[in-house]
């Protein structure tokens, strides 16, 4: 599902050059939940956006679902992101003028196909979600935000899954029950790769990597499944 060949990712100050990723190497098999832990500032995020086609490396190749992401157009990138990746974000990035139902077809919308009101509503059911759909983000508690942005990622029914930090802002029953959401779509045969600095996945995850210095390594101590 995920290659990274000698991925590196090197930012430029006025005062110095910041290499971020350090030529990883990265394969993540179908239906894999993978969890990558490191430490704030550690390039977790500048990970996942080199994984999702949305942060061009400075060096080394990204092939998700058989396809070279940058070897694409910026347009023919956006439309592979819509069929084949859903993000899910710490932040949510929600639109506060649209409905929780309307926030959830824009993933329709952006795939360039026609927005199912009937499966977007069947994931607002499956979320604990139906009595908010005519809602805004600002009259949904925290958890409710996340499980919005959560059943748009999931709308177009994409084989993978990024998630960044999709526990950070919640509690810990809404923080269990967001894991909770990603392992049942791992569990029906959807990759998820969740980047962390928390434990809270890892009873999930068939593997637990370890991202410091530019680098990836297996976890002491973590799941390790075939």
């Amino acid at each position: 599902m995920v290659h990274l060949e000698d991925v590196s990712k090197v930012f430029h100050t006025r005062r110095r050059e910041l290499k971020v990723l350090d030529a990883v190497r990265l394969e993540v098999k179908p239906g894999e939940f993978v969890v990558v832990r490191g430490p704030s500032g550690s390039g977790k995020t500048t990970l996942l956006l080199v994984l999702g086609g949305m942060l061009r490396p400075t060096d080394g190749r990204v092939v998700v679902n058989g396809c070279d992401v940058y070897a694409l157009s910026a347009r023919e990138r956006a439309g592979f992101r819509a069929e084949n990746i859903g993000f899910v974000f710490q932040m949510f990035h929600l639109v506060s003028y649209l409905t929780v139902l309307e926030n959830v077809l824009l993933a329709a919308a952006t795939a360039g196909r026609r927005a199912s009101r009937t499966e977007a509503r069947a994931l607002l059911q499956h979320l604990r979600l139906a009595d908010r759909e005519h809602h805004k983000p600002s009259e949904l508690s925290v958890g409710e935000r996340q499980r919005t942005a959560m059943a748009r990622a999931l709308l177009n029914r994409p084989p993978l899954i990024l998630a960044d930090e999709p526990t950070g802002n919640l509690d810990p029953d809404n923080a269990a029950e967001a894991i909770n959401v990603l392992n049942v779509f791992h569990r029906d045969g959807g990759t998820v790769i969740l980047v962390t600095h928390g434990t809270a996945a890892d009873r999930y995850a068939d593997r637990v990597l370890h991202l410091q210095g530019g680098h990836i390594e297996q976890s002491p101590g973590g799941p390790s499944r075939p």
